[in-house]
Parts: structure tokens; sequence; C-alpha cells
């Protein structure tokens, strides 16, 4: 799995709308998606420093529908949500390749979550 494979879309509603500006950001992702691969997918697609993935899984909602032959009873899909935590304030990452010094800098927000802070 890719890491756009992994991340379904962002989970947006008013608990996890207050919950960002703490920096923890919720995403609805792949049922057969790992911590580890969500947390490197997250660091991958926004270039966030990912401290901490806590995940869920909720299973489908039992729905009825009435037809001419009756009742017919059916179930919405499986998900799994992950809440995100990442670095507020991150510091700049030094490293060396061939001898030469690189640096990386992380953003402290995602700005591409679907709302404004």
């Amino acid at each position: 799995m890719n890491e756009y494979e992994i991340i379904v879309r962002p989970h947006i509603s008013e608990k996890s709308t207050e919950a960002a500006a703490q920096g923890q950001y919720a995403f609805v992702v792949n049922n057969a998606a790992t911590k580890i691969d969500i947390k490197n997918a997250v660091e991958k697609i926004f270039n966030v420093k990912v401290l901490s993935v806590n995940t869920m899984r909720y299973d489908g909602k039992k729905r009825t529908r009435n037809s001419a032959s009756g009742a017919k009873v059916g179930y919405t899909p499986k998900w799994k949500k992950a809440i995100v935590r990442i670095d507020t304030d991150p510091k700049t990452l030094e490293y060396t390749v061939n001898g030469q010094k690189k640096t990386k800098k992380f953003k402290s927000v995602i700005e591409d979550y679907g709302f404004t802070q």
C-alpha cells in the first residue's frame, strides 16, 4: 500500500476541529493499515513530525430497508479511525549525505486538512 491508499480522508467533526488546535488530527484510514504505516504516510504526505498514533475500529451500523418482498437487513461498511498527534514545535533535523550537510524542516500544522484555524 502506498501512503495515499492508507489515508482515506480526514475525519472532520466538532471534536476533531477543536483537537486540531492542540496538534491532534483525525483521519479515516485503511482497515489493514498499522500504526507505523499511518505514521509514515502522514509524515510523507504532510511533511510533519508525528509523535503518536492512536487507532480505533468501528463496526458497520445495521440498516434496514423495505421492499416489495419484505424488509432487507444490511450493514454499513466497517471503518478505522486514526488520531495522529504531531509536533507543534518541531526542531530542524540536520544530517550528512556523502559529506554534505543537509537540513530538513517540518511543518507545525497540517494546512490541507479541510478547514482553516
